[in-house]
Order: C-alpha cells, then sequence, then structure tokens
C-alpha cells in the first residue's frame, strides 16, 4: 500500500510530536480516514521527508511522531522556471499540475496580447491561492519534497527581465526549425509558453531581443496546456534527471 505524502507549512524535526495544521488534519482524518498507528510521511518543502506514525486521530486533531529526517533526492539539477500565459478553464490548473509532476522550479503566470483572461486584485490573489494549491497537491502525489513557487502575474516585459539570470531562455513556437537537441546543456532554464491563439509575430521578435531562442518541439501545434509538459519532458531527457544525462547523480 502506498504511504500518504502530506504537505504541511509547520516546521519540522525529528523525533517530534506535532499537531498537524487544520488542512492536514482535514486530508489525514477525514478525506485518507487514517487512524492511530498508520505511517505517514510529512514535508514542508525544506528538501527533506519526514516519516512518522499516527499516535491520535480525532475530528479535529491529528498528531503524529516524528522519525529521523531523509533527504529527498527527486529534485532534477536541471532549474527551470516557466513562463506560462494564463489559459481558460482548468487548462491552466493542468499546466501547472503536470509541470510539478515534470519537475519545474517556478512558474509564473503571464499575459499578453491573445490572452482572454483577465485577473486583478482579489480575483487574483484568489487564483494564485488556488494555483499554489494546486502545486502542493501534486507535489504530494509525485513525490517531491520542494513546492514550486508560483509568482505574481507578469507581463511579457516583465517576465523578459525576470528570466535574466537564466543561462538559456526559449520560447516555444511551431514556426521554427530549430530544436532542442541542437543546444548546449543549461543548469538554469527559462521557457515561454503562449495562450491558445499562440504568441503574435511581435511578441516573438521581442522575446528574442531579450535573448529567448526559438524552439520547436516538433511540427505539430501543441495545444497551450500541452506544449510545457512536452518541453519539460525532452530537456529534462536531454539536460536533466530524464534518462540522457547519464552523469547526473542525486
Amino acid at each position: 500500500m502506498r504511504i500518504p505524502r502530506i504537505y504541511t507549512p509547520s516546521p519540522l524535526a525529528e523525533n517530534q510530536t506535532l499537531s498537524l495544521d487544520d488542512a492536514a488534519t482535514q486530508h489525514v482524518g477525514k478525506v485518507l480516514r487514517m487512524q492511530p498507528g498508520q505511517v505517514l510521511v510529512l514535508f514542508n518543502g525544506d528538501g527533506y521527508d519526514y516519516p512518522a506514525t499516527l499516535s491520535e486521530v480525532s475530528k479535529k486533531t491529528v498528531v503524529a511522531e516524528l522519525g529521523p529526517r531523509q533527504l529527498n533526492t527527486l529534485e532534477s539539477p536541471l532549474k527551470v522556471a516557466l513562463g506560462q500565459v494564463l489559459s481558460k478553464g482548468d487548462r491552466m490548473d493542468y499546466a501547472i499540475q503536470k509541470s510539478v509532476e515534470m519537475g519545474v522550479s517556478t512558474i509564473v503566470p503571464l499575459v499578453s496580447e491573445r490572452c482572454e483572461v483577465k485577473l486583478k486584485g482579489d480575483r487574483e490573489d484568489k487564483r494564485l491561492r488556488h494555483w499554489q494549491g494546486v502545486a502542493v497537491s501534486a507535489a504530494e502525489q509525485c513525490g517531491r519534497a520542494v513546492i514550486p513557487s508560483i509568482e505574481p502575474v507578469m507581463s511579457l516585459a516583465d517576465w523578459y527581465e525576470h528570466a535574466d539570470g537564466c543561462d538559456l531562455k526559449l520560447v516555444l513556437h511551431h514556426r521554427t526549425e530549430k530544436s532542442l537537441a541542437s543546444l548546449a546543456r543549461p543548469a538554469r532554464l527559462a521557457l515561454l509558453v503562449g495562450p491558445e491563439g499562440g504568441l503574435s509575430e511581435d511578441e516573438i521578435a521581442a522575446a528574442e531581443a531579450a535573448g529567448f531562442l526559438p524552439a520547436a518541439l516538433g511540427p505539430r501545434v501543441l495545444r497551450t496546456e500541452t506544449a510545457p509538459v512536452a518541453a519539460l519532458a525532452l530537456c529534462q531527457w536531454l539536460w536533466g534527471d530524464g534518462g540522457q544525462a547519464n552523469d547526473y547523480k542525486p
């Protein structure tokens, strides 16, 4: 049976007795219906797993006894910042969830010329909290002990400046023949993914002027929520911990 992994923002320490926060208590007690004596793994984003045994489970309280912490080795050596233009419906949720599973480090929601989603004020704050929750759930599921951050919504111009620290910056679109495999291996990568209608020619030109290289994932046009997943899978294979980088050591 798979051991549940539960995120908590609480400080964690070896051999600690911990009363779980409200969200973790709800998940362990009411959703998973776990009982005293059962085991789980707690993590708070510090890169470690904390195996624990439940000592008390009630409607309002869940207490866990933590054992020795364990270094989690599932983080990729390739650090990827994803700039994803906002999309409608649950497409953004999907892009975030799968990108976390594929090892992304940071996700920046973007607005562009053809972006049909408008977020301001409380609505933006609510969506950012929701997307961070999606990232937490994805990390729980895939075994990561670091939670990728969801940054505030940015314009493309601000994203170009934000990505300056990356040694390789890519703008994905199908109107180029340059493949990922032709590029040198980076340590820090920025990916720019456009909206449903794609980035405009002016936006692609502006990205290239800011140091982004055009790169295609093949001859077919991918949906906005498919593109980051496909790109991350290929990048992890080429330069991360996905398979081809045989010299990778966790």
